[in-house]
């Protein structure tokens, strides 16, 4: 069922960008540098989740203030919509046309919502029971796959049709990241347990992959340039890499060790995988080369409390990485050689 309404822009704000401290204290000056934004919300509103759109403006959710909000990263002005009372906003993504689509992790839909009007349009669970739509990708086909974590399902939205396909997961198993790789196949950890899951777009076949060791939980994904699974397995502070062609694993202690509690992820151009380390204060965003299998960067995200990077985005128009934090920021790390500064 798809239902519209119509939605108020609501805001203009503007708060002062803030740099952050440039390294951990090692040797030698770092590659990469990080940035933040206070937004004007309070962290009580939980803003996550940003993504770079063609325009430049950085959009994201406030998934407690249940909202979406963008920053003009040039001014550091903030714009608000509002949006249906309990919908929650757990993910925000831009398609290709400029238009924003974010999850109700609340109310168990899909919405678009159209930057120019203010316009929502509603992808309604087909199962009332789903009432979680969590993390969303778009795949080269213009649809849009999503996990469902408390749930247990992972989704297929058909833009076209507006139709949406569900898949049941294990009991338990908590859908959670998702990717695509480079033949449009979702990958998902399934964080409930050590297993990672895919689905055939062609088929529909359902297919796991379980890691070697039975306390791993992997709770975000990267897909590496060779179609390989990167992972951060939660609970023990590895990054792990699985071969989905022979299943095998490989994986690496996190810079923290076992309190690093790898969360947010994201890969850049030069194939490194960034990893958010929330079990540290301030968070670092830490970077793995796969070819020299080494942790090669390593920045703290400085906040004005307890913080949480839940998520990434990378950006390649400006080589730029998008977190959203618990502690009230918007951020990013620019990647070296940094051709773009905002």
């Amino acid at each position: 069922m798809r239902s519209t309404r119509t939605a108020l822009v609501v805001a203009w704000l503007v708060a002062p960008a803030v740099t952050s401290a440039q390294a951990a204290k090692q040797a030698g000056a770092p590659k990469s540098d990080a940035k933040t934004w206070a937004t004007p919300y309070g962290a009580a509103a939980r803003v996550r989740d940003p993504y770079a759109a063609p325009d430049g403006k950085i959009w994201f959710v406030g998934q407690e203030g249940n909202f979406v909000a963008n920053l003009d990263p040039q001014t550091g002005a903030f714009k608000q919509f509002k949006i249906d009372e309990g919908t929650n906003p757990h993910d925000l993504v831009i398609d290709k046309q400029g238009t924003v689509w974010f999850t109700g992790n609340r109310n168990g839909r899909i919405v678009k919502l159209d930057p120019a009007t203010g316009k929502l349009t509603n992808y309604m669970m087909p199962d009332p029971s789903v009432r979680d739509p969590h993390t969303m990708i778009f795949d080269e086909h213009g649809d849009a796959w999503f996990t469902a974590q408390t749930a247990g399902q992972v989704g297929r939205l058909m833009r076209a049709t507006g139709q949406i396909r569900l898949w049941k997961m294990p009991k338990d198993s908590r859908p959670y990241g998702i990717k695509l790789d480079s033949k449009g196949r979702p990958y998902f950890d399934l964080f409930g347990t050590n297993k990672i899951g895919t689905i055939d777009p062609k088929t529909g076949e359902f297919r796991e992959y379980t890691l070697p060791n039975d306390r791993a939980r992997p709770r975000r994904i990267e897909i590496g340039d060779d179609n390989t699974v990167w992972y951060g397995d939660y609970t023990r502070g590895f990054l792990g890499k699985l071969n989905t062609q022979t299943g095998a694993v490989e994986e690496f202690s996190m810079p923290s060790g076992g309190i690093s509690l790898p969360y947010g992820m994201a890969t850049d151009d030069r194939g490194f995988i960034w990893v958010a380390e929330t079990g540290v204060q301030p968070n670092r965003l830490v970077a793995f080369d796969p070819r020299a299998k080494k942790f090669v960067e390593n920045i703290p995200v400085p906040a004005d409390g307890p913080n949480t990077i839940r998520h990434m985005q990378w950006d390649q128009k400006t080589r730029q990485i998008w977190f959203g934090a618990d502690a009230n920021q918007i951020g990013r790390i620019r990647v070296a050689p940094a051709q773009v500064v905002p």
